[in-house]
């Protein structure tokens, strides 16, 4: 283990500059390496379509592999792990401040009165149909984005890296945009997406707990936070998302799930945070606050996981 230092510290650094740059700067405006992602898998698909679930999963395996390969093969070109890298690697998949900031917007156009603005805004944050959601229902879907979000955006991400470098990063992200692309349940994807959605469950299994074992930490309440996710963790229809989400849910003491629109689909979901009370508009700033705390908290377990790693050492000759 005397290696593991020495390999482990450019990670760190990369990880903490990546991880401030997104605090500072938060996502780039314009050429943003993941809307590049997007515009290829999208022509990729264009060419691959089939209402088939090989046809889906080879989109996923050549999208995916072209990120992590890609990242790989650069690490390897610099012959060493490459705190530029990392922090590039870092900047470009965490999106903390971007979520705190559309979540944000949301929040100060309700306080302001305009439930228009707030509904016209709320598409850049959830996939929800916004038209007929009142005050309450929009600030209730704001809290679980931001939830659902810090696990994706943020945590799952770290936890990649932690244990893949630069590649783990990049990959997890790319396994993430897909799932967002063609992992629904519509009648175009039902079995394309098959693949990408199955990948995101499973690379978002371990990130969606630590998100919620550092969001009971991160609690005023820690006993309230544990309970509620304990009781409600399984709950949500999704493997993950609920782990999040009933976590925040105990550590604001809101109640959260219940019937969702999405266009002509509507969802009925466990209520998460049962007895509690209703989601407020000022319970965002509160979830936006909670999610940095969370963000922080997971930067540091990743990065001391990341010294914890072993190292695999060429054999001697």
């Amino acid at each position: 283990m005397a290696g593991v230092p020495h390999r482990a510290l450019p990670y760190a650094l990369g990880a903490l500059a990546g991880y401030a740059a997104d605090a500072r700067f938060g996502d780039p405006r314009r050429g943003h390496p993941v809307a590049f992602f997007g515009r290829a898998a999208a022509r990729l698909e264009r060419a691959l379509w089939r209402d088939d679930r090989g046809a889906g999963a080879l989109h996923t395996a050549l999208c995916v592999g072209a990120v992590a390969g890609g990242a790989a093969g650069i690490g390897r070109l610099l012959g060493r792990e490459s705190a530029a890298l990392t922090a590039a690697a870092t900047w470009t998949v965490l999106g903390g401040s971007s979520l705190a900031r559309e979540a944000r917007t949301i929040g100060d156009a309700l306080s302001a009165g305009d439930l228009a603005a707030a509904r016209q805004r709320l598409p850049h944050l959830c996939g929800r149909d916004p038209s007929e959601l009142d005050e309450q229902q929009i600030a209730r879907a704001v809290v679980e984005s931001v939830a659902e979000n810090t696990a994706d955006a943020v945590v799952n991400a770290l936890v990649w890296g932690a244990l893949a470098g630069a590649p783990g990063l990049l990959a997890f992200r790319a396994v993430n945009t897909l799932d967002a692309m063609v992992g629904h349940k519509s009648a175009r994807y039902r079995r394309f997406g098959w693949a990408a959605a199955r990948l995101d469950d499973v690379a978002g299994w371990p990130g969606a707990r630590l998100t919620a074992l550092l969001t009971v930490a991160a609690a005023e309440d820690r006993g309230r936070a544990w309970r509620v996710w304990r009781r409600d963790g399984g709950a949500h229809p999704s493997p993950n998302a609920g782990q999040a989400e009933s976590a925040f849910a105990g550590a604001l003491g809101v109640r959260l799930g219940g019937t969702l629109r999405y266009g002509e689909h509507v969802e009925h979901r466990p209520v998460l945070g049962g007895g509690q009370r209703p989601v407020a508009v000022a319970d965002i700033e509160r979830a936006c606050r909670l999610s940095r705390r969370v963000g922080l908290l997971a930067l540091g377990t990743t990065v001391a996981l990341r010294f914890a790693v072993p190292v695999r050492r060429g054999r001697r000759r």
